[in-house]
This record gives C-alpha cells, structure tokens and sequence, in this order.
C-alpha cells in the first residue's frame, strides 16, 4: 500500500510513527497530508483484496518509484 507521491514516503519509519488522529474526521493522519478514508478503514475486511490488488499493480508502473513519480525534482 506503500506506494507512489503520498503513501510512498510512509515507508520511512521514521514518518510513518508521526500517525496521528485527525480530531475532526476521526481517521489516521500523518505530516506529509497521507490520510485514509474513516470507511475504508472500518470497512477494511471488504476492501482489503481490492487495495492489495491496486497496491500491487502501482508498484509495476513503470512511472513510480518509492516516495514520488519518476521524473519529479525534489
């Protein structure tokens, strides 16, 4: 899930233990603006094959590498 412009930098250990609760949308936050939807989250039995199968079909695209989109400065 790990993957891509927003969730990629989630992969550093360090970010990723900055998670906290959004107070007003009850959801996980984190610094960089990496959120997930409060349903998908309760939700997650229904919806987890589904994102496992984008996850895995992202991290094949040729124009993603870990934390950004090839070609990006910065």
């Amino acid at each position: 899930m790990l993957v891509g412009e927003l969730y990629g930098p989630l992969r550093d250990l360090e970010l990723f233990n900055q998670v906290r609760i959004d107070p007003e949308v009850h959801t996980l936050v984190w610094p960089n603006g990496a959120d997930f939807d409060p349903a998908t989250l309760h939700d997650w039995p229904e919806y987890k094959n589904t994102m496992i199968e984008m996850a895995r079909e992202w991290a094949q695209r040729p124009d993603y590498v870990i934390g950004k989109v090839a070609g990006e400065n910065g």
